[in-house]
């Protein structure tokens, strides 16, 4: 089987402050997860503001250098000691998906540009190559080219330009998708959109995602597996299922009873049934 993603002893710390007055923070502290499996799979990671899930995805995108320990993907290791790909190998293996799209494109640029860009830098395409790497990327996530080309950031919603941004992920189809709580600033009504496009993108297209999230509900209902993170720790890994269902970690169990309107999605039905 190969390893989708192993994290071995990740740490980072990050020095604030002047020379007599500095101070430390332990953004990762030993941060071991461990998934291998001969199918893609979504891999999220759930934790409070503060809880380390945006710096280890920022470690993985080669995005902040971890102070000691590494990570590997599909068998690569790709930051820390012995971190072997390439800017160009690591790009077209690793693409990111942050959380709001509309700073990912320049209000002044068309989006097209942005994915042709990522046709030609990354995934090495050129005219017609490249033009039918993004027609092909865009009809994944449910756009039309011509839709698309030649529009401005401000000609799209917020659902839309999101699906741009996961389009132009698609590009150079790497092995991992590593997205940043994509859907946090799309309107609630069309966040499963794009929820439910990560799955079919897993399903049909062989995509693996880590998935960085607050909510434990999408966490639930999109991943094959869950970390679950606090302080810097991973204080409790496994299989989607497991974890929500019979949390072994204190603080898992504070954060699914902080959120009462989601907890029925991992509860056995009958439990969930109201009184009579």
């Amino acid at each position: 089987m190969a390893v989708i993603l192993r994290t071995e002893g990740l740490n980072k710390v990050y020095r604030l402050g002047s020379f007599g007055r500095a101070r430390t923070i332990q953004a990762l502290n030993d941060v071991d997860i461990s998934v291998e499996s001969d199918n893609p799979v979504i891999i999220a990671v759930v934790g409070e503001s503060g809880s380390g899930k945006t710096t280890l995805a920022k470690t993985l995108l080669r995005l902040v250098e971890p102070t000691s320990g590494r990570a590997i993907v599909y068998d690569k290791v790709v930051a820390g000691r012995g971190a072997q790909p390439g800017k160009r190998e690591f790009l077209s293996s690793i693409q990111p998906i942050f959380q709001n799209p509309f700073e990912a494109f320049s209000r002044y640029r068309t989006v097209d540009a942005y994915l042709f860009e990522t046709a030609d830098r990354v995934a090495g395409l050129r005219g017609q190559a490249a033009e039918a790497a993004v027609e092909q990327a865009l009809a994944s996530v449910g756009l039309e080219f011509a839709d698309v080309v030649g529009k401005y950031t401000n000609q799209f919603s917020g659902g839309e330009l999101q699906r741009v941004s996961i389009a132009r992920a698609l590009i150079p189809q790497p092995s991992l998708i590593v997205a940043d709580e994509p859907v946090s600033m799309i309107d609630a009504s069309r966040r499963m959109i794009i929820i439910n496009l990560f799955k079919r993108l897993r399903d049909e297209a062989g995509r693996s995602f880590l998935y960085i999230t607050h909510d434990l509900a999408t966490a639930y209902y999109i991943s094959d597996f869950v970390a679950v993170m606090n302080k810097g720790q991973v204080v409790e890994f496994g299989a989607a299922r497991d974890v929500m269902s019979n949390p072994q970690h204190a603080y898992t169990r504070l954060l699914l009873g902080s959120i009462p309107t989601t907890r029925s999605r991992w509860r056995p039905r009958k439990a969930a049934a109201a009184p009579h």
